[in-house]
């Protein structure tokens, strides 16, 4: 985690920890959320990684279970697992303008003048 970060900003960092769960996870280690990464005692980062470890899916198993979960889908032939074969938007969103993230970027069309 960046040191000069709060401790609060610096957790979500880690993959699977957004902003209210950090907060869940300071306020259960009584560490203060406006402490900066660099300042945290040897016992603090314990706490925290502790509570981590032991309540919460993160960083490489939360991955490997979205994963798994996208693969299933596919597996199975559901209509959401379509849409991820296909790279299209999975849940419901228009395609005709828009999800160019899905989709990718724009098909030349041949014979089409400038």
């Amino acid at each position: 985690m960046p040191g000069k970060e709060r401790v609060e900003i610096g957790l979500t960092r880690i993959f699977g920890i957004g902003r209210t769960l950090s907060r869940k996870i300071l306020t259960e280690t009584g560490v203060d959320m406006n402490a900066r990464v660099k300042d945290l005692k040897d016992d603090d980062i314990v706490k925290i990684r502790g509570v981590i470890e032991r309540d919460y899916k993160v960083e490489g198993d939360l991955r490997r279970e979205v994963a798994m979960n996208i693969k299933r889908l596919v597996d199975i032939g559901s209509y959401a697992g379509q849409r991820h074969r296909h790279g299209l938007p999975v849940r419901g969103q228009r395609t005709r303008t828009n999800a160019r993230t899905r989709k990718g970027p724009r098909r030349a069309i041949a014979g089409k003048k400038k």
